[in-house]
């Protein structure tokens, strides 16, 4: 029987030293590669942190703004502390219990990609 592997998820980026502050500096992630066709051409990113791996994109095809990511967590609370603790200025995300029973952490980039880290209910 065929199995399905990870998902990674391409999101649209529009200034590189945004999504570098908000992805690396606020969230975590950590650089796996770049690349560009040539010094003119649109970045392509991939990062990742843990096994959670996203890629970011210049490219006009890649992704739409406004995308959506939902993103499993071990210990969502110390995720929230870790944010918190980070006092960034553009976001600064609450911890939310669910009616479906899973505590989530919603972030919006810069560009106006939403992703939300849950854990489920472990009861």
């Amino acid at each position: 029987m065929p199995k399905l592997g990870t998902v990674t998820p391409i999101l649209r980026m529009f200034d590189i030293a945004k999504a570098r502050e908000f992805y690396l500096d606020f969230l975590g992630f950590e650089v796996r590669f770049e690349h560009r066709f040539d010094d003119n051409a649109p970045l392509y990113m991939g990062i990742a942190r843990d096994v959670c791996e996203l890629h970011l994109s210049e490219h006009h095809g890649d992704g739409s703004p406004g995308a959506n990511a939902r993103i499993e967590v071990v210990d969502i609370v110390a995720l929230h502390r870790e944010f918190k603790a980070k006092n960034y200025r553009f976001n600064r995300p609450g911890l939310e219990t669910t009616p479906w029973e899973t505590k989530e952490v919603t972030v919006i980039d810069p560009f106006g990609n939403r992703l939300t880290f849950y854990e489920r209910d472990q009861a």
